[in-house]
């Protein structure tokens, strides 16, 4: 066979234009546009609204190219474009190929008969989308959650391209992926089937290549062979292709194990010509979705390799509006970042697009679960048989792209569908086409091409029926939104029981770095037009406000206001997280909403637009970390009368959680200061570390203190120490932040080389410092720890790894900030 790619001397233009522009394949329009200085940056200030033309517009791309002589001697040739977004009609030397109106589907077309040795022409119009949608408006009108101008459902397209509220309206088109083509004789593969059974210390695995081509196989056959590394593991050949492993080496999730990715290579021979080579790294491993009666209702929890898991993770939504746009490391900056945070899974969001390969790639080499929505989110969509047929279509093509994965663990019907059951049940053709989609259609697409990954109908979903309610504390999984959208207390978390919260979530104010990348520095107000257009939730920056106002001080200035609202929204995932962490074994999951961004916004991700860690992702490395020393203060307190505070908090609960494989044995140990450094009382507790076990350890009533100092000038510093390491700590205030009699002093630093690209910082304080935050002026680095507390005379050590920089130069671009700094 012959691979002949297509990605250079690309050509387009807007259709009634003569005018040609270099293009960019891999890309899109507004790349291109872009790149060829015809609009300006799509992300600065306000010049979203501006672009909006592009949508409404068609727009042809060509090239010219040179054919291989040796490609015209196969007896199939193919035009294999694996991503096109989304209206296209393919002519091939003035002859019309074939049409396309689904952007997750990769196609293939016989186009031997058009193709002439020597020179060619590929010519791909794209339609504008909204023409096409609506042309169907009057068949199916739904008015989508998030579209600002409506009919998006009517469409099979990136659902958040066009508009989010965290993300901006570019409905774009053009070649995403690689497009090229595929000369074969005879037959091809298709694709594999791989099934595992574990028995007995042992894996068997059962090969199953499905064909494309002949269909007489008479004189063909099939050999795989499996190996780690160098070393060859098995190999069969024949009608029946199994291969056996002994002692094999199975593959975990991080946190767990390690991730060993054999490769498995499957050969299409006639006679002693090889035809076809599939190659594909799998990992060898079990993960069973576990819904068992217990005492509580009906349990949600992931068992892999016959062990039940906390899922520790956030959900991921498309890394760059322009998805062609991300590259590996992107993705790899990205995903690495949630290892380092000690998640385990991460949730495919349903409104953005089945991920790139390397996507998929990185997560089986990090142990990062993954959660597969569907493509579908927060609207009805049509049931005529047009669309069923595309819906069909994807599937057919997706699951089996996917399904060998070793990070795959759930494939899922849709984004909060059934949080409109209401809407659902209208009318008997709207139930019947919901139905029919994500009960009947894509659960047999699984059962077909994937056949033992779970399947699961909409997120969130309750098993006792969708029209009974979305959020059911007895069965299935929710997304838990009162706290944002209600604008519910935090503690409102610790009132719920969960057994699984695939989504909730806090926002935050972009990092002055990155605010600096949409807005000039004298227009940082958060209710001027350029950052008021990168805040896509409704009122979502006065919501913010309202929730920093409850712990903090009016803050002085932008970046003063920005670094409290991360610290109000690190806050909130931990109160949630640690709550529902605590809540084990009832509770056994956790994906907070959302890790990344798709451009630089306001918004709930815990990595900003570039892969910047905000203060939750740092804290999520706390809150997620194998062994947690967590504390509960029942009570609450709030504004009475006459605007007084009541208070009834006064109490500690003290927890440890622990999902570490390894027993351990540690000490939980407290300090109640006072903020004028002096330690009221202290005490210790030897404990156990046991996996999957959440155990209240002491409960401490420090009431006469409370009465004695007052709540403003007192913390408590509680740590974990596993051997004489503190590997768990946090503060506990009996009051709000903005309450407490903080002192000011300067953080002191201290900065020595630790290796050739990192620094270690020694952090330290005559005086408590909450929040400790520091940065590197205009240098991408990585750290160990930051917005982390100071407690006096207690140095704190992070290692900071960056391009290489002097002692000098790192210490002259480094800022430092505690919450004291920010009023």
């Amino acid at each position: 066979m012959q691979l002949v790619p297509l990605h250079s001397a690309w050509q387009f233009r807007q259709q009634g234009s003569e005018e040609l522009y270099p293009a960019q394949v891999p890309g899109c329009v507004h790349s291109d546009l872009l790149n060829n200085g015809l609009i300006a940056d799509p992300f600065w200030g306000s010049n979203e609204l501006e672009l909006q033309w592009i949508e409404e517009t068609n727009w042809q791309y060509s090239t010219t190219f040179d054919l291989p002589d040796e490609l015209l001697a196969y007896e199939h040739v193919e035009l294999v474009a694996d991503g096109l977004d989304t209206l296209a009609t393919i002519m091939l030397n003035g002859q019309e190929v074939a049409r396309t109106e689904n952007m997750f589907v990769g196609y293939r077309f016989p186009v031997r008969a058009l193709l002439r040795p020597g020179r060619n022409q590929l010519m791909i119009h794209f339609a504008n989308p909204m023409a096409y949608i609506r042309e169907r408006l009057n068949t199916h009108r739904f008015a989508e959650w998030n579209d600002p101008v409506g009919g998006s459902s009517n469409i099979r397209k990136q659902q958040c391209s066009f508009g989010w509220d965290w993300g901006p309206r570019f409905v774009t088109c053009g070649i995403y992926k690689d497009i090229g083509f595929h000369g074969w004789n005879t037959s091809r593969i298709a694709h594999v089937q791989v099934r595992q059974q574990h028995a007995n210390g042992r894996v068997l695995l059962k090969v199953a290549p499905e064909l494309a081509g002949a269909t007489d196989h008479a004189g063909l056959r099939v050999r795989c062979r499996l190996s780690l590394g160098d070393q060859a593991v098995a190999h069969a050949e024949g009608s029946t292709l199994e291969l056996a492993v002994e002692q094999p080496q199975l593959w975990w999730p991080n946190g767990l194990g390690e991730q060993p990715l054999y490769s498995l290579e499957v050969e299409l021979l006639q006679s002693e010509t090889i035809l076809d080579v599939h190659r594909q790294r799998i990992g060898l491993r079990t993960i069973v979705l576990d819904r068992h009666a217990d005492e509580w209702g009906e349990s949600f929890q992931f068992v892999v390799n016959g062990l039940a898991i906390f899922a520790k993770g956030a959900n991921w939504i498309p890394a760059h509006s322009f998805v062609a746009a991300v590259a590996h490391a992107d993705y790899e900056n990205l995903l690495r970042s949630a290892v380092e945070a000690n998640m385990n899974m991460l949730r495919v969001w349903g409104g953005g697009i089945y991920e790139l390969d390397a996507f998929y790639d990185l997560c089986d080499e990090l142990g990062l679960l993954v959660w597969q929505d569907f493509m579908f989110a927060c609207s009805l969509y049509p049931g005529d048989q047009r669309f069923l047929g595309l819906v069909e279509q994807e599937a057919a093509y997706q699951v089996p792209r996917l399904a060998n994965h070793a990070c795959l663990a759930l494939w899922c019907g849709n984004n909060e569908i059934e949080q409109m059951a209401q809407e659902i049940q209208a009318t008997p053709e709207r139930k019947a086409a919901y139905e029919q989609v994500f009960y009947e259609i894509l659960p047999a697409a699984v059962a077909t091409y994937d056949a033992v990954t779970a399947y699961w109908p909409a997120s969130p979903h309750n098993p006792e029926g969708y029209e009974k309610g979305h959020n059911n504390e007895r069965a299935g999984d929710t997304h838990f939104w009162e706290v944002w959208h209600a604008r519910a207390p935090v503690k409102r978390y610790e009132q719920m029981k969960f057994r699984f919260c695939s989504e909730f979530g806090m926002q935050s104010y972009s990092s002055p770095a990155v605010a600096a990348t949409f807005c000039p520095p004298e227009e940082m107000n958060v209710f001027g037009p350029a950052m008021e257009n990168h805040q896509k939730n409704a009122a979502g920056n006065q919501i913010i406000l309202d929730y920093i106002s409850r712990l903090y001080r009016y803050p002085k200035d932008y970046a003063a206001l920005a670094y409290v609202s991360q610290l109000n929204q690190a806050y909130c995932m931990r109160v949630g997280i640690e709550h529902f962490r605590r809540s084990m074994p009832r509770t056994m999951g956790a994906l907070y909403w959302q890790l990344n961004d798709c451009w630089p916004v306001f918004s709930w991700s815990s990595l900003e637009f570039g892969g910047r860690w905000k203060a939750l992702h740092y804290e999520a490395r706390r809150f997620f970390a194998p062994a947690l020393v967590s504390a509960h203060l029942p009570g609450d307190e709030s504004a009475g009368k006459g605007n007084y505070i009541v208070n009834t908090m006064h109490q500690v609960q003290i927890y440890t959680v622990y999902d570490g494989l390894a027993p351990q044995n540690g000490t939980v140990r407290w300090a109640l200061y006072s903020l004028d450094n002096k330690i009221i009382k202290q005490g210790k507790q030897d404990v156990a570390l046991r996996y999957g076990e959440s155990v209240h350890h002491e409960t401490l009533d420090l009431a006469d203190a409370i009465e004695r100092h007052g709540r403003p000038s007192l913390y408590v510093r509680l740590w974990l120490e596993v051997d004489d390491q503190a590997v768990s700590q946090q503060t506990v205030f009996f009051t709000a932040p903005r309450f407490l009699n903080l002192q000011r002093a300067a953080v002191q630093h201290t900065i020595r080389p630790h290796s050739d690209s990192s620094f270690e910082i020694e952090f330290s304080s005559p005086v408590f410092q909450h929040r400790v935050a520091f940065d590197l002026a205009g240098v991408d680095y990585r750290a160990s720890d930051n917005f982390f507390d100071l407690y006096p005379g207690v140095a704190h050590r992070v290692v900071v790894l960056t391009a290489k920089l002097s002692e000098a130069e790192l210490s002259e671009r480094l800022s430092i900030r505690s919450l004291v700094d920010s009023y």
